[in-house]
């Protein structure tokens, strides 16, 4: 394990930037430390959200041809979480090494833990840190004169808005290299029923997701935010093509962070994260604007959802095709 996780004080810039904004607005990856992480994995498995399902029935149907197309070099995974998703890569690809990025510390130590007992012959090193301000790996022999391959599951993307997600894609390119490749999950658009209970289950693992933000924000900063106090809303938002996550206060009310005082007006939404959606016709040029081309797409039947795998687009190889 490599700790880069961000400092406190990173984290109070970031809070006085997120709530100066209209709508107040904090990094998605504030919601995941360690109890953030395990409520994620709960809703991950609700019925409502079939995200997790498809893309691994994907992976587990499709991982020989990927593996053929990415070719060899050693596997990146940004975003790991639990790293539940990888192993059919794993043993399709056989790399050489396994690095997961992630924001949560002990989280990602048992998640590669858990993965090096399944995968004794691939070295697993984890490396916390916040993967959209990286802008190098650091100097590691697993990594020293490979080749490297990203893998991005869990349409992750869909949280930057589209002029982030284009800068975040341009650094993935650079941190792979001109020979790398990109495996990316990506959402697709489908009805606002399904999209709003995908991202606010019955069970109340979403609501609790949004609101353990709050509990961190108090213990991290010196926080006297009341979590229940604000009840949580996720709405399609069908102008802009994403989910809008948010905890909206009950009342008028003050909320001290770091020092600094905030005032939340009854009414008013915090957003906790937004969760773009993308046809692939869509993602293809925010893809290209990036500096990628798209080799192939490996889609769900119904449509809900996609891998795609990428190349830097200075390498010329030609536009793949759409598998299902």
């Amino acid at each position: 394990m490599l700790d880069l996780h961000p400092a406190p004080a990173d984290m109070a810039r970031l809070v006085i930037e997120g709530l100066s904004r209209t709508p107040k607005q904090l990094p998605a990856w504030f919601l995941y430390d360690n109890e953030g992480s395990r409520l994620f994995d709960a809703i991950c498995e609700q019925p409502e959200y079939g995200l997790t399902r498809t893309e691994t029935a994907l992976l587990s149907r499709h991982a020989p041809a990927m593996a053929a197309a990415m070719g060899e070099g050693v596997l990146v995974e940004f975003g790991a979480g639990s790293a539940r998703k990888v192993s059919p890569l794993l043993e399709a690809l056989a790399p050489p090494a396994y690095v997961a990025l992630d924001i949560s510390a002990e989280h990602l130590q048992q998640a590669c833990r858990n993965l090096q007992q399944r995968h004794p012959s691939i070295p697993v090193l984890g490396i916390c840190c916040d993967y959209s301000q990286l802008q190098q790996l650091p100097e590691q022999p697993l990594l020293a004169g490979q080749r490297r391959l990203g893998f991005y599951p869990g349409s992750s993307l869909g949280n930057f808005d589209p002029d982030e997600a284009v800068t975040l894609l341009g650094q993935f390119a650079r941190l792979l290299g001109s020979d790398g490749r990109l495996l990316i999950g990506i959402d697709q658009p489908r009805s606002a029923a399904a999209l709003e209970a995908a991202y606010n289950d019955r069970a109340g693992h979403s609501a609790a997701f949004a609101r353990n933000l709050l509990v961190r924000l108090n213990r991290e900063l010196a926080g006297s935010f009341d979590p229940g106090s604000f009840r949580y809303e996720a709405h399609w938002q069908a102008q802009d093509s994403r989910i809008a996550m948010a905890l909206v206060s009950e009342r008028d009310q003050q909320v001290s962070l770091d020092g600094t005082r905030w005032r939340f007006a009854a009414g008013e939404a915090l957003i906790t994260e937004y969760s773009h959606k993308y046809s692939p016709e869509a993602f293809t040029a925010l893809a290209a604007a990036a500096g990628w081309r798209s080799l192939e797409r490996w889609g769900a039947d119904d449509g809900s959802f996609s891998l795609h795998l990428l190349q830097p687009a200075a390498s010329g190889a030609e536009p793949g095709r759409l598998s299902i």
